[in-house]
């Protein structure tokens, strides 16, 4: 193994677990290729090795983290997960060279280099059980669960009801309709195969004794349709503590959130009213246009593309961006019955048996939690909508309906995803939008979510201020109240967000996400076929780098090939394909689009939702057709109007400017496509061509 722009040596210890210890040394003034060459490096060896230790001196100023190469080289350890534990100078002027770097981070920092300190670096340690056992027994969370939600209801149970102006007569739901043996066929066919501990049959034999079985499920579900009643049993939820993020200390219970599991019978029911709730609410146009949470058509991604355009588009015009994001505390959990009913009934308009049947839904509901195989006691659910059932986080939806309001009132702009909450406008005084505006906007929403029995966590509350310059950081300094919520960094449906919207710390976790994910795997690759290997790698690498990638169109190519290097690993482990050789026909025997690519395919396929009447309104609005002054042979094409931009780095980057550049560059045999799996075929087949052209 050799490499240009540095020198290294390789030592490798073969104990268990493999160790493998490079000596680098880099000459001043080397070529620019450093930073590739040494990720090209890290990339192999950690894959190959347990552990990996690499000290040496590179000639770099790590210490100063503005320095172009020092930045970049401190931006490829964080995603490797690799600790420095150099932290002095160990150079005469006072800079630091030097790199003793670990693939461990729960070790003593290394004051000296020695034997002895060496040694406890080294050092294997067995990873934190991720039983959450170690957190308490069932009772325990039980009691947690309980206590928590009385808590929050207990803080705020004597505020006020907040007025809010509620719609005039919504169209009105007074009935169920019943479900025929052919359509809870279909039903039973799609439904994911889980269920409660204490279903009599488990989901896979539920559907296969269907054909003998039907007739008496259609009996219980149409009748509990006909009559506004939820039998007792479909009402009995058995918790399951899941830890709120990956990573999380296990042993802390309040690190786990319920999800509940409901019986076979009680998902099919809900998926029945379902599908009635969620046409009645499109057809009479009822949904908030900014509400993305767990709606078709609609996802994290979608929202977050309409966000970033409008935060573009505004730097774009020279004017600094303020974007807060709200967390709610356990807010499935603290919804009031009576609110909801009330919310259900004057401003959905669901009324007579109908909103019988979600009284009956909601009222006397139990729970008990499971851990391992022992059961707590039952508990009555006296508040909230059960995470994890079908309704839950649409019911949740409607609950929030009279927020938009106030956000309206206040002239900001939002987006909601189920219980996330992000509020974003220009600072421009101007026009009235000013630090002052999203205070009393703050205070208003705080006391709307009092008197709805929600409680803002103002601990993980976040904001960030994005500017077009410079020279605009200063101005908005002072935040005033909400300067406590200020952070160089947010997380916004889990991507991370930075000032200068480059995306460094959102790349650094993807990256290190999908390299612990490739060790891992390589300890089980001998066990698995190619085919069984490559869906795992689609499943806990690929999948990374296609979350949320259509916001990485338009960033550089410095940033772009960070995350390339990631699927050029998961191609060379899947094929085992040599370090040296060349990738581009590996990638293209795969038909993996690069990461360029795919960023591009993804935007794309919105567009083409958006001719064929699909996909998120407030995305919709975002394109134009080209309409040409006179009749021309491109008016029937396909083609999108594309607005103007000042800026490469901020305007061109808005998806209402992007995706109609993208859309017109496609030829018209990929533009007219008849159909979106027709369109994804040829628009792959298309990009792969521009990719690998001497290989396709």
């Amino acid at each position: 193994m050799s490499f240009s722009s540095f020198e290294l040596c390789l030592f490798e210890l073969c104990i268990s677990p493999r160790l493998l210890v490079v000596l680098i040394y880099r000459p001043p003034k080397t070529d620019s290729n450093f930073l590739n060459d040494f990720c090209d490096l890290v990339a192999d060896c950690i894959l190959k090795y347990d552990y990996v230790l690499f000290f040496g001196d590179l000639n770099i100023h790590i210490c100063c983290p503005d320095n172009v190469l020092a930045k970049g080289f401190l931006n490829w350890l964080d995603s490797f997960n690799l600790t420095q534990w150099v932290s002095s100078p160990t150079y005469a002027r006072g800079h630091t060279l030097h790199i003793l770097q670990t693939s461990l981070r729960q070790t003593p920092i290394i004051l000296r280099f020695s034997t002895k300190t060496l040694n406890s670096v080294l050092v294997y340690q067995e990873p934190n059980s991720m039983s959450p056992t170690a957190a308490g027994n069932s009772e325990a969370f039980h009691r947690f669960f309980v206590d928590k939600v009385s808590g929050i209801r207990a803080v705020i149970s004597d505020n006020s009801v907040y007025p809010v102006p509620v719609p005039s007569s919504p169209p009105t739901l007074s009935s169920l309709n019943t479900v025929s043996y052919s359509e809870l066929n279909k039903l039973v066919a799609r439904q994911k195969q889980s269920g409660s501990p204490f279903d009599v049959l488990p989901p896979c034999p539920w559907k296969a004794a269907f054909p003998c079985l039907g007739p008496s499920l259609g009996q219980i579900i149409n009748g509990s349709l006909s009559t506004g009643v939820v039998p007792a049993a479909l009402k009995a939820a058995v918790i399951r503590p899941t830890l709120k993020k990956p990573g999380a200390d296990v042993s802390v219970i309040e690190n786990y959130r319920p999800i509940s599991t409901l019986p076979f019978t009680s998902k099919l029911l809900e998926k029945v009213v379902y599908q009635q709730l969620v046409s009645h609410l499109a057809d009479s146009d009822l949904f908030e246009v900014f509400q993305s949470g767990f709606r078709s058509g609609h996802s994290t991604e979608s929202a977050l593309l309409r966000v970033l355009n409008d935060i573009y588009l505004s730097l774009d015009q020279g004017t600094s961006v303020l974007l807060l994001l709200l967390d709610l505390t356990a807010a499935f959990d603290t919804v009031d019955h009576a609110i909801l009913l009330d919310r259900l009934e004057r401003w959905v308009g669901i009324k007579g048996s109908a909103l019988d049947w979600f009284r009956s839904y909601l009222q006397n509901r139990t729970f008990c939690v499971k851990l391992g195989d022992v059961f707590s006691s039952w508990e009555g659910l006296r508040w909230g909508v059960p995470q994890g059932s079908i309704l839950g986080p649409l019911l949740f939806a409607i609950y929030l309906l009279p927020l938009g309001s106030i956000f309206r009132k206040h002239g900001l702009s939002f987006h909601l995803y189920a219980d996330d909450c992000q509020i974003y406008s220009p600072l421009c005084q101007e026009k009235g939008h000013s630090i002052q505006s999203f205070v009393s906007c703050v205070n208003e929403v705080k006391s709307w979510l009092m008197s709805n029995y929600l409680h803002l966590n103002e601990g993980k509350t976040e904001l960030i201020v994005f500017h077009p310059n410079s020279r605009n950081v200063d101005r908005y300094a002072d935040l005033g109240p909400l300067s406590p919520y200020s952070k160089p960094v947010v997380t916004s449906l889990g991507v991370k967000l930075d000032v200068g919207l480059k995306f460094d710390a959102h790349i650094n976790s993807v990256i290190r996400s999908s390299f612990f994910h490739l060790r891992r795997l390589a300890k089980i690759k001998h066990m698995l076929s190619r085919a069984h290997l490559e869906r795992v790698l689609h499943a806990f690498v690929i999948s990374r780098l296609d979350y949320c990638n259509s916001l990485y169109a338009g960033l550089c190519q410095s940033t772009l090939r960070r995350l390339q290097v990631v699927q050029n690993s998961a191609a060379r482990f899947l094929t085992g394909t040599r370090k040296r050789d060349h990738i581009s026909p590996v990638l293209a025997s795969l038909h993996w689009l690069p990461i360029c690519y795919r960023s591009q395919f993804k935007i794309l396929v919105f567009v083409y939702h958006f001719f064929q009447g699909g996909g998120p309104p407030y995305l919709a609005t975002l394109l134009n057709k080209h309409s040409p002054s006179r009749a021309l042979r491109s008016s029937d094409q396909g083609l999108l109007a594309v607005p103007r931009s000042r800026c490469r780095t901020r305007g061109d980057r808005a998806f209402s400017v992007l995706a109609p550049l993208l859309w017109n560059q496609l030829p018209p045999s990929v533009r007219l496509s008849p159909s979106l799996p027709v369109f994804k075929n040829h628009l792959k087949t298309h990009l792969l061509r521009l990719a690998f052209p001497e290989h396709v």
